[in-house]
């Protein structure tokens, strides 16, 4: 039950990451239109392109996420089959994995990741959080 338990955790890591880049890019956006400063902080938006950038790494290297590689190692420890078991694993891997061929998803996150260059151009991050 443990390792179930600490799988569903990993599980939650990784959706919490997922989100973290996909939503961070229009938050930049839409803070800077509302003038909310906190969106061009140096951490904000320098941890933000770093996961971005590892996730593209990862696609170009042919390297499985280590998220993934610890969720399945740990469910297979607990002896479930990998990805079934508890509603929050089902429901989250919904949103996480898609059946595309992974030359799709190697595409999608390097524009994803130029878009992400290019808002650091249009709006640059800052050291504090005022101009």
């Amino acid at each position: 039950m443990l390792y179930q338990w600490l799988a569903d955790l990993v599980l939650i890591l990784h959706f919490s990451l997922v989100l973290f880049v996909v939503l961070g890019l229009p938050l930049v956006w839409w803070g800077n239109y509302r003038h909310w400063q906190w969106v061009n902080s140096l951490w904000f938006r320098g941890l933000h392109l770093l996961t971005i950038l590892t996730v593209i790494a990862e696609s170009w290297l042919g390297i499985v996420c280590p998220l993934t590689t610890w969720e399945m190692q740990l469910r297979s420890t607990a002896g479930q089959a990998v990805y079934e078991s508890s509603f929050i694993q089902h429901w989250l891997h919904k949103f996480l994995f898609f059946s595309f061929p992974t030359w799709v998803f190697t595409l999608i996150y390097s524009l994803f990741g130029l878009l992400v260059l290019f808002t650091w151009w249009k709006y640059p991050p800052r050291r504090s959080a005022h101009k």
